[in-house]
C-alpha cells in the first residue's frame, strides 16, 4: 500500500511538473536580455539625392532611391545610432506607375494607385520585390538578397512588411514557387463567399472607379492611356477596407481588394476556434493544434508566404493592420513561423485596446504598436494641452503587456515631429523620446529622418505636407543633408540638426545596453506632485532598477520654464534600492555634465536640480 502510494505521489509530482512554465508558454518573461531598437527606412526614399520635388514628378524627375544606397558605410552609420532592427518599408512588389513590361511586369492602371510611385500597402505580387529599387531590375531579388546580407553583416536584423488584409487589384505573381497559384486564381467568381476563395465578390457587378474628389485626378492630371476612368474587375470584389461598393467611395482603399480569411459575409467564422485555455499556452502548443486542421486556402498562402521570406533571410515581420484578420488565423501563422524561427521579431498594427491581449496571447505577437494609449498620451503633452500625469495611468493599465507595446513618435502614418500640423519643432520631441524609450521593457522605432529634424514639408502628389509622402517619388530634405550625397557623415546638417542626431545617438545607444531598462519601474511623478515645491504636470519622472543599475529619469515638456526643484524619491524605493541614510552620487547617463546627489534621511531621498527647458535627465546611482 505505501508503495503504491509512493507511485501515485511519484506520478503527482511529475504531472505537476510536466505543467510548470516553459519557455515556450504564453506571457513569457522578455526575451530580450537588452533593449530593441527598430529603424523604419521607406526603402525607395532612404537614398535618393534628387532634390527636385515636383508634385507627381516621375521617377526620372524626382529620382528614387536603390538597395543598393544601403552601403556598408549607410548601414555602419544606422548601427551607430543604436539601432538593433532595420525594418525596410515597401520592399514586396506593390503597384505603382512605371513601365517594366521590358522585364514582363504588367503595367498597373494608375486609376488604381494611389500616387505615381504607389502605396506599398497595395502588394502585387508577395515572391517579388519592387523593381523600382534594383539597379538591374532583372536582378531584384539578388539585389535585395545582398542587401540582407550587409545588414546582417552590419550587425542588424532585418523586417519586411506584411499586408494580410488585402492586396492589389492587379495581383499578379511571376515568380512564384513551382506549386503556387496567385491570389484569386482557383476562385469560384460566381459567388460572393467560399471558404477556399482568396476574395469576396459582387456578383453580377463590374468595378467601377471612384468619383473623384477634392479636385484630385490620377497623375495630378496628366494625360495617360491607361488613366482613362476605367479599370477591368469583373464581377467586383470588395475594397481592402471592407466596401462591398462595385463602386468604392474616394476614401476608400479602392486599389486593393479585401482577403477573405473564412470569414462570412455575415461575420460569422468558417474555421475552427481556438478552445479556451489556448491564451496560456505558447506557440508550439498552437503549432500543434493547428497541425492536423483543414484551414482556409489564404491561410496557407500566406504561411507560404511568411516562410518564403525566412528562407529568404528576413528575421521578421510588420503586419499592417492586424485587427483586420482573424485572431485564429495569428495563431496559425505566428506559431508556423515561430517554429521555423523562435527569434523571428513579428510587430502588428492593432489600435483597439480591447483587442490587445487576444492578439499577443492567443495570436502570438511578439509586439503591437503602442499608439492609442502611450503614443497618443504623449502627443497631447507635447502639443500642450495634455498633462504628464496620464503616462502612468497608461502605463499601469499596461502593466501585463507593458514588454509587447512597442513604443514610437514617429512613423509613416503620423505626422512628423516638426510638422506646423504636430509641434513645428524638432526640439519638442526630446523629453518625449527620453520617456518613450525608457518607460518600459517594450521596443523603441524611430522613422528614418526623424532624428535630424524631418518635417514633411513636400507637396509630393498624392502624399501631402506633414507626413512624408509613402506614395510618390520624392526626396527627403533633412534627411538628404544628413546623407550628404552618399557619404553618410551628416556633412549638410546645420549645427542644431548635428546636436539632434548625437542626442538621439546616445539616449538610443544608452537604451540598448541598460539592464535596468529590462527591469523594474515605479513612478515617482504623483508622489513629487504631492511632496515637492514646483513640481507639476509639465514634467514626469520614474525610476528603473535591475541588479546593480539604479535609474531615476525625470523630463520637462515644457518648452520655456526652467524647474528647479529638490526632487523625492519615496522611501519604498529607497527600501527596494537597500540604500542607506547618505548621500550617493549620481552619474547623468546621456551627457555626463549635470552633477547631482542623491541624499538620503529618515529613509526618503531628495535630488536637488535645475532642469531646463524640454531637458531631461537620467541619472544612474553610483
Amino acid at each position: 500500500m505505501k508503495r503504491n502510494l509512493g507511485i501515485v505521489l511519484l506520478l503527482l509530482m511529475v504531472a505537476v511538473l510536466s505543467c510548470e512554465s516553459k519557455p515556450d508558454q504564453a506571457n513569457p518573461k522578455p526575451s530580450m536580455k537588452k533593449k530593441a531598437v527598430v529603424y523604419q527606412v521607406f526603402t525607395r526614399l532612404f537614398g535618393n539625392t534628387n532634390t527636385t520635388n515636383k508634385a507627381w514628378g516621375t521617377i526620372e524627375e524626382n529620382g528614387v532611391g536603390k538597395f543598393n544606397d544601403f552601403s556598408e558605410k549607410a548601414l555602419e552609420e544606422i548601427r551607430n545610432l543604436g539601432v538593433t532592427h532595420l525594418w525596410y518599408t515597401g520592399v514586396p512588389h506593390h503597384a505603382l506607375v512605371n513601365d517594366y513590361t521590358a522585364y514582363g511586369i504588367s503595367n498597373d492602371d494608375p486609376d488604381v494607385v494611389k500616387g505615381r510611385a504607389g502605396s506599398p500597402y497595395a502588394v502585387k505580387d508577395y515572391y517579388n520585390v519592387n523593381p523600382d529599387l534594383a539597379v538591374d531590375p532583372a536582378k531584384r531579388l539578388e539585389e535585395f538578397k545582398a542587401l540582407i546580407d550587409r545588414t546582417h553583416a552590419a550587425g542588424m536584423k532585418v523586417i519586411i512588411d506584411i499586408v494580410p488584409n488585402h492586396v492589389a487589384r492587379s495581383y499578379r505573381g511571376l515568380t512564384n514557387p513551382e506549386g503556387t497559384s496567385d491570389f484569386g486564381a482557383c476562385d469560384d467568381v460566381s459567388k460572393e463567399y467560399d471558404v477556399n476563395n482568396n476574395f469576396y465578390y459582387i456578383p453580377e457587378s463590374t468595378f467601377k472607379v471612384p468619383e473623384w474628389k477634392d479636385g484630385y485626378l490620377p497623375l495630378g492630371g496628366e494625360e495617360s492611356i491607361l488613366a482613362d476612368g476605367n479599370f477591368e474587375e469583373n464581377p467586383a470584389k470588395w475594397t481592402g477596407n471592407g466596401s462591398r461598393l462595385a463602386q468604392p467611395h474616394f476614401n476608400d482603399w479602392y486599389e486593393t481588394v479585401k482577403v477573405n480569411y473564412g470569414l462570412r459575409p455575415d461575420g460569422s467564422k468558417d474555421f475552427e476556434e481556438l478552445p479556451t485555455g489556448m491564451e496560456k499556452q505558447g506557440y508550439a502548443e498552437h503549432f500543434r493544434f493547428w497541425e492536423n486542421k483543414t484551414v482556409p486556402n489564404s491561410w496557407d498562402k500566406f504561411k507560404n508566404i511568411a516562410l518564403y521570406w525566412l528562407d529568404f533571410g528576413v528575421d521578421g515581420f510588420r503586419y499592417d493592420m492586424a485587427e483586420m484578420v482573424p485572431v485564429e488565423f495569428w495563431s496559425y501563422l505566428n506559431s508556423n513561423i515561430k517554429t521555423k524561427n523562435p527569434d523571428a521579431f513579428l510587430l502588428a498594427e492593432v489600435y483597439n485596446p480591447d483587442l490587445y491581449r487576444d492578439y499577443i496571447h492567443k495570436g502570438k505577437m511578439d509586439y503591437l504598436y503602442d499608439k492609442v494609449e502611450l503614443y497618443d498620451s504623449i502627443k497631447h503633452v507635447m502639443k500642450g494641452y495634455g498633462w504628464t500625469d496620464h503616462i502612468p495611468v497608461v502605463q499601469k493599465g499596461m502593466a501585463d503587456i507593458e514588454h509587447h507595446m512597442l513604443h514610437f513618435l514617429e512613423n509613416h502614418d503620423e505626422q512628423r515631429i516638426a510638422s506646423p500640423e504636430f509641434v513645428g519643432n524638432a526640439q519638442m520631441g526630446k523629453p518625449a523620446m527620453v520617456v518613450s524609450t525608457t518607460l518600459s521593457t517594450s521596443p523603441t522605432m524611430i522613422y528614418f529622418g526623424q532624428e535630424v529634424g524631418e518635417p514633411g514639408a513636400e507637396d509630393a502628389g498624392f502624399g501631402k505636407p506633414s507626413r512624408t509622402s509613402i506614395f510618390d517619388y520624392v526626396g527627403v530634405p533633412h534627411h538628404q543633408r544628413w546623407m550628404n550625397n552618399g557619404h553618410f557623415d551628416g556633412g549638410q546638417l546645420t549645427e542644431d540638426e548635428k546636436n539632434l542626431r548625437d542626442f538621439y545617438q546616445r539616449l538610443l545607444n544608452f537604451t540598448i545596453s541598460s539592464n535596468a531598462l529590462m527591469g523594474d519601474y515605479q513612478e515617482i511623478h504623483f508622489y513629487n506632485k504631492d511632496h515637492t515645491e514646483g513640481y507639476d504636470h509639465k514634467i514626469l519622472s520614474f525610476v528603473r532598477w535591475k541588479d546593480e543599475e539604479k535609474l531615476i529619469v525625470i523630463s520637462n515638456f515644457d518648452k520655456d520654464r526652467t524647474y528647479t526643484l529638490d526632487l523625492k524619491i519615496p522611501e519604498d524605493v529607497i527600501t527596494k534600492w537597500r540604500l542607506k541614510n547618505s548621500a550617493y552620487a549620481l552619474k547623468e547617463e546621456l551627457y555626463g555634465i549635470e552633477k547631482a546627489t542623491l541624499k538620503i534621511l529618515e529613509g526618503r531621498g531628495s535630488i536637488r536640480l535645475k532642469l531646463p527647458p524640454l531637458e531631461s535627465y537620467i541619472f544612474s546611482v553610483q
